[in-house]
């Protein structure tokens, strides 16, 4: 059976509120069902090659500007393995890292990937607090923090719609990005062990599969259940 690669990309810089936990939680899930998987963590000055799955998680201005010399040279891999289809999940700053650019407080524009065509600006208010939102994997909890504000052009699809919180930009109700087998979101948590079915539907567009060996997250699903139940 093929080895599943899930590659971290920046572990160290782009590590808000436990991000890494997304990466534990897909190894842990594909381990679960007997699936081989190893974790590569890639940080400034190492090569992004080949992988099953890539995350990539948040991270203030400060790590953005860190990274953003290196990412300059890892963009053009990036955009090309977004746009052939592989799978991708970005949270927050990686979720912005994906896109055009960040336009900052004082009109500066930060060229980022590319890899999507859509654009961040700085916005005046903190988005802060639980975020809970509708996708096609149900419904969706977590935790933002951001000041960026988000905006998808029309030929994009957002990952869902917001029920509590801000989302992109707290303006026009969507959260997130869902183009080709790229998932993002601006929700921390970490986010996928709270949402077990978001997790697996990554490791499915990863296997190519529709359907998976059912895990039992019943415990998973019950704090899942009591989180929406809480804060919709």
């Amino acid at each position: 059976m093929k080895r599943i690669k899930i590659v971290h990309l920046y572990p160290k810089e782009l590590n808000l509120y436990g991000d890494i936990g997304n990466v534990i939680c897909l190894y842990y899930r594909l381990i679960k069902r007997g699936i081989p998987a190893e974790i590569e963590n890639v940080g400034i000055g190492d090569r992004l090659g080949e992988f099953d799955i890539l995350v990539i998680g948040g991270g203030q201005d400060r790590e953005m500007n860190i990274i953003s010399n290196d990412l300059k040279r890892k963009s053009e891999m990036l955009s090309y393995c977004v746009n052939c289809g592989k799978t991708v999940f970005a949270v927050c700053a990686g979720f912005q890292l994906l896109g055009r650019n960040y336009i900052d407080s004082n009109g500066r524009e930060v060229k980022l990937s590319s890899a999507i065509d859509f654009y961040t600006k700085a916005g005046e208010k903190r988005m802060i607090g639980n975020i809970v939102y509708n996708s096609p994997f149900g419904k969706i909890i977590g935790f933002e923090n951001h000041s960026g504000k988000t905006y998808l052009s029309k030929k994009y699809k957002p990952l869902g719609k917001v029920i509590r919180g801000y989302g992109n930009n707290g303006e026009d109700g969507n959260e997130g990005i869902l183009y080709k087998n790229t998932i993002a979101t601006y929700a921390h948590g970490a986010v996928l062990p709270k949402n077990p079915a978001l997790a697996d539907e990554i490791i499915k567009r990863a296997l190519k599969k529709d359907s998976l060996l059912e895990l039992d997250d019943s415990i998973e699903n019950s704090c899942h259940n009591k989180l929406i139940n809480l804060f919709s």
